[in-house]
């Protein structure tokens, strides 16, 4: 987790861009996180964990806010996630680099609104 949570803060570094990264196993936690970023930060990349099958509040928490998010998973989640379609994408599958596509997605995404 050390290592992965350097190569964001290095990669959002040379963007010029600000990463704050938030982790909980607490899914009253997650939502709270959410819901602290809007009007706060311009996306949000979230890895639900297990949350991804289930988490109807987790989805709930998305839709309502105003930042649009990317759902990252490190490896194949092989299931139908609920929480995927409050997102603006998935990434599945690309490892640690998953992330990394995922800021870049919500960068683009960020320019698109802008216009």
């Amino acid at each position: 987790y050390a290592g992965l949570c350097a190569e964001i803060a290095a990669y959002a570094a040379a963007r010029g861009i600000r990463a704050d990264i938030r982790q909980s196993n607490h899914e009253g936690v997650l939502i709270d996180e959410i819901q602290a970023a809007d009007g706060v930060y311009d996306g949000i990349v979230i890895n639900p964990g297990a949350y991804t099958h289930y988490s109807y509040a987790i989805y709930d928490a998305l839709l309502a806010v105003r930042v649009p998010a990317v759902e990252v998973h490190i490896s194949d989640i092989r299931r139908t996630s609920v929480t995927a379609p409050a997102c603006r994408g998935q990434i599945v599958g690309h490892g640690f680099r998953g992330y990394l596509e995922a800021m870049e997605l919500l960068e683009s995404i960020h320019k698109e609104d802008m216009k």
